[in-house]
């Protein structure tokens, strides 16, 4: 589960084009355009600018370069020519790179439009509950102390944590050991080693925390209707804490959400 610093420079490379990727649709008027164009846009992005692979198309048969994950729809919702975003929407892109055989794993939740203030609330609390997470990294803490600090950090504010999926261990698979549960206990589960790397990427519901799979196999959404949100980043443990593979520029972990896609 650790990297040696070969790999982990391997990574940070990952992650710095990955954050670019993320540049590249905060300068992009969301409203009125369809996921598939979306979808296109940072496949052509990723190929043919930056030379790297979209790891997500094809893994587990999947067929589209991103997730994309609008209102209700918690997780890997799938790019469509008919999903057209409108004023008022929130919309989670998911998206992995690879490039020279490491892997990094990101997302944002954008606000498209004019957002209500409720899901603008939620979009905050998403990010800053993520941050929480991420700041707990150091060598010798536990993967329990992650999840608690989001859970945390979401309760007190009025919303639930989806349970169904986790953070991961990542380097030259997209899944790999262990597992960063978004709930727990404090001083539980296994102790941080420098060296790993892994996904912290909770999801935060309005309403209940129970989701179910569509027919298609894939789209996740809340049991009840309610708005979804969800931020993720690749980070690494270091010998002093921690180090954001995936950080995009301006970003520090606080203030209100950055790259609020607008008419």
């Amino acid at each position: 589960m650790t990297k040696q610093p070969r790999e982990l420079a391997l990574l940070a490379e990952s992650g710095r084009l990955l954050a670019s990727v993320f540049e590249l649709l905060d300068r992009t008027s969301l409203a009125g355009k369809s996921t598939l164009q979306i979808n296109d846009m940072v496949e052509r992005f990723i190929v043919q600018d930056l030379q790297a692979r979209p790891a997500s198309k094809g893994q587990y048969g999947y067929g589209f370069v991103l997730n994309s994950s609008v209102n209700d729809v918690v997780c890997h919702g799938v790019p469509s020519q008919s999903d057209v975003l409108r004023d008022g929407d929130i919309v989670n892109f998911d998206i992995t790179l690879e490039k020279n055989g490491y892997i990094a794993d990101s997302s944002k939740t954008y606000l498209v439009g004019n957002v209500n203030p409720a899901a603008k609330r939620l979009v905050q609390t998403t990010y800053d509950a993520m941050w929480m997470g991420i700041r707990t990294v150091r060598p010798g803490a536990r993967i329990g102390d992650i999840g608690w600090a989001i859970e945390r950090h979401a309760k007190r504010n009025g919303y639930s944590v989806v349970r169904e999926y986790c953070g991961h261990g990542i380097g030259r698979e997209m899944h790999e050991e262990p597992q960063i549960l978004h709930f727990g206990k404090p001083g539980t589960g296994l102790p941080l080693r420098e060296g790993m790397v892994f996904t912290i990427e909770p999801m935060l519901n309005r309403g209940r925390r129970s989701v179910k799979t569509e027919a298609d196999g894939w789209t996740v959404v809340t049991s009840d209707g309610s708005l979804s949100a969800q931020f993720e980043h690749t980070v690494a443990v270091t010998a002093s804490g921690v180090e954001v593979l995936t950080l995009r520029p301006g970003e520090c972990g606080s203030g209100p959400v950055r790259g609020q896609a607008r008419h």
